[in-house]
């Protein structure tokens, strides 16, 4: 069995207020890339777990990090604390493999199965990225599970134990989310299909300490409408705090800019930003032209489910 575990994208980001708990009020536009992360899935006598793929070492020493770990939630982290978060729980232990207390782990120790499962997670998303990539391998695991066993009448309840976004991630299906991302409303989705093109400047940038540095100023609703009103008409309120701590996100934003995309916006809490277009010509020539400019960033081409 196979699961892709579809890249989550925030189209839009509001951040509302900042709770006595240190997490945040928020409303966000969820959607899901037809790209991402693989799941490959096998009975085995117990349930294992192998890491390949480009973003298989743990946290790749050759990538700069800022701030200290990434929690569960929208940004790929979540909507705080706003001081310091635990470590990423999308990574494997030592080396990229084995399996330790990472969401794939955790997701397949949630939910009943008989016998054991082997679990080969192709790690394509930079960590630390804004993309939900933790989350989103979680959610893979609860489709594979649901194919071959189905699943508990409680899985909402079980996977929002995992993190805020891992119900989103179950379905992957564009929906606002309110709260802390758990409360999940779905919408028109007439973005579907639009192609999509995801940069990031190879830096991980933890989701704490850019809530932390979000200046607690509310500056208003999500728009209302369809999918693609809400995007157009929205914005990520975490944009500023991140350029504050990383400022390359700011070159990121206007090479995408450059290719007069639909829009362009950064995804949760950073580094990734996206931009959409009308087509997949304009979204391709977009691509080579950063790469040409820009080799070093990573880039995913896709569209929008």
């Amino acid at each position: 069995m196979r699961e892709t575990a579809y890249a989550k994208l925030n189209l839009a980001l509001h951040v509302r207020a900042r709770r006595e708990d240190g997490y945040h009020e928020l409303e966000t536009l969820f959607a899901f890339c037809e790209h991402g992360d693989v799941l490959s899935a096998e009975p085995a006598g117990a349930d294992d777990l192998q890491v390949v793929g480009e973003f298989a070492d743990v946290l790749q020493p050759s990538l700069p990090s800022l701030g200290v770990g990434v929690g569960v939630g929208v940004g790929g982290g979540g909507s705080g604390p706003s001081d310091t978060a635990p470590p990423p729980p999308d990574l494997p232990p030592e080396g990229g493999r084995g399996f330790g207390d990472n969401l794939v782990a955790r997701a397949l120790n949630a939910l009943p199965h008989p016998g054991g499962l082997s679990i080969t997670l192709e790690k394509n998303l930079p960590v630390a990225a804004g993309l939900g990539g933790g989350s989103a391998d979680a959610g893979a695991v609860f489709r594979l599970i649901e194919r071959a066993y189905g699943l508990p009448d409680d899985w909402q309840t079980r996977a929002l134990e995992l993190g805020a976004d891992v119900p989103a991630c179950v379905r992957s299906e564009m929906a606002v989310g309110r709260g802390v991302g758990e409360d999940l409303a779905p919408l028109g989705n007439d973005l579907a299909g639009t192609p999509v093109l995801l940069v990031n400047p190879r830096i991980a940038l933890s989701t704490g300490p850019v809530f932390g540095a979000w200046d607690g100023f509310d500056r208003g609703p999500m728009p209302q409408g369809n999918a693609s009103d809400i995007a157009l008409n929205g914005r990520n309120d975490l944009e500023a705090p991140a350029i504050s701590i990383c400022p390359v996100i700011a070159d990121v934003l206007a090479a995408l800019d450059a290719t007069t995309p639909m829009l362009a916006r950064m995804s949760g809490s950073g580094a990734t930003c996206f931009a959409l277009y009308e087509d997949t010509e304009l979204r391709d020539a977009a691509e080579r032209a950063i790469a040409l400019r820009q080799p070093g960033w990573w880039r995913m081409a896709s569209v929008l489910r």
